[in-house]
């Protein structure tokens, strides 16, 4: 057999296009990541934009479901206030840009990247609910929470850290097919604002609270 008599498979052109743009976009991601973390203990890490991790169910707010969300938890914190955001780190970044109350707020997150957040950042799984600092108890005056994945079993484990957290003002936001769960577990009922995502979804997607909001009470 002469050498040039090669059995060995050859890449469609097709095949090696797709495989350039991949590797292109791998690129750009890891420059953009360097990029976000270059931005660690500044005010710029409050500016960039981590990509969705689908695999972990993520999906983030468009900028004025976030804008609205933000405000309507600094509103109801108060001056002084605390703040955490459970699995809505979108939230918590524009809460963050907004924020003239000098509020403590908190972002617990599965997602590590999530770390340039600093000491604000805390890791959380929901499979864990009660892995908290203990003095947390009941010192949170807003809990803002979307659960990471549309499930019964999600939501019950989350609503765990929620009661232990929350002093009393709930803002949940989660699919609309939750409605009566939500109710059972955290005495939350839909708002007219339904928040939406950037990328869009597919699951029709509603906001619930247990409190009063202007910010919340308009569609």
């Amino acid at each position: 057999m002469s050498d040039s008599d090669d059995d060995s498979p050859q890449l469609s052109a097709h095949t090696l296009a797709a495989l350039r743009e991949f590797y292109q976009d791998q690129e750009q991601r890891t420059r953009h990541e360097e990029s976000v973390t270059n931005a660690l203990g500044s005010e710029d890490v409050f500016k960039t934009d981590l990509q969705e991790n689908w695999q972990l169910s993520q999906f983030w707010y468009d900028d004025d479901s976030a804008v609205r969300l933000a405000e309507a938890a600094l509103d109801a914190a108060g001056r002084n206030g605390r703040i955490v955001c459970i699995s809505a780190p979108t939230t918590y970044k524009k809460i963050k840009q907004l924020d003239k109350n000098n509020c403590d707020v908190k972002c617990l997150e599965y997602d590590e990247r999530f770390k340039i957040f600093g000491e604000d950042f805390v890791f959380y799984d929901y499979r864990d609910p009660l892995n908290l600092p203990k003095i947390w108890k009941n010192t949170f005056d807003v809990v803002l929470v979307d659960p990471p994945f549309l499930s019964d079993e999600c939501l019950c484990k989350t609503a765990v850290t929620v009661k232990f957290l929350a002093k009393d003002k709930i803002i949940l936001c989660t699919g609309a097919v939750m409605e009566e769960l939500a109710l059972k577990l955290l005495q939350v009922k839909p708002c007219k604002f339904q928040p939406r995502h950037a990328n869009g979804l597919q699951n029709q997607f509603a906001c619930f609270t247990n409190f009063e909001s202007n910010h919340l009470d308009t569609s």
